[in-house]
């Protein structure tokens, strides 16, 4: 099979920038963390530090580097701690139950929730904002840790993926209306318009 056709499936290890997220066939789910001029080193989950053999051709690309001082274009270079602990701290939201911290917005915090009836002969509910934002965070964790259970089931065809996804892209769409109690706009719910990833 030519070279191009395998483009963005299987790559040489040259390819890859520093802080990309890749898939060894023995070593599982990693981060490039360094490039040398014959050698990539990758940070595997299970497995710890690897370096491996810019000529091997056996790794797949997961997700592209987001990292501005990878030292892209194939030159050496290392991630900053700052961007490892990112990247990281993403891989393990992903691929386990390991809670992100999520800041509620500042104007929320202290504040209530007061839940009115229709008939005026009833009396309101007040929640605390803080305990309501934190059952939001649950089912937006909760939701996060399904996609990429999905995603990861080798026994579901990649047309059953795409279908159970779709339906969790909906719910995030459903759910855009609490995005108003997050404190960074990049842990919000993102619905089917607003996919920036």
């Amino acid at each position: 099979m030519p070279r191009n056709s395998l483009k963005n499936y299987i790559m040489e290890t040259t390819d890859y920038a520093i802080g990309a997220k890749i898939e060894h066939p023995q070593f599982g789910v990693g981060i490039v963390t360094k490039k040398t001029l014959t050698t990539t080193r990758v940070f595997f989950l299970n497995k710890g530090d690897k370096e491996i053999a810019n000529s091997f051709a056996g790794l797949k690309l997961i997700e592209e580097s987001h990292a501005e001082s990878a030292g892209e274009g194939g030159g050496g270079g290392s991630i900053s701690l700052a961007d490892l602990e990112k990247v990281f701290s993403s891989v393990l939201r992903r691929y386990a139950d390991f809670p992100e911290i999520i800041d509620m917005g500042d104007r929320w915090k202290k504040g209530t929730m007061i839940l009115k009836p229709g008939p005026a002969n009833l009396q309101p509910k007040e929640i605390p904002i803080d305990m309501f934002f934190k059952k939001i965070v649950l089912i937006r964790d909760r939701l996060r840790v399904l996609e990429a259970r999905i995603n990861s089931n080798e026994k579901l065809a990649d047309e059953e993926k795409v279908n159970l996804q779709q339906y969790i892209t909906r719910i995030y769409g459903s759910l855009t209306t609490f995005n108003v109690l997050f404190k960074h706009k990049s842990q919000q719910f993102v619905g089917e318009r607003g996919v920036s990833e």
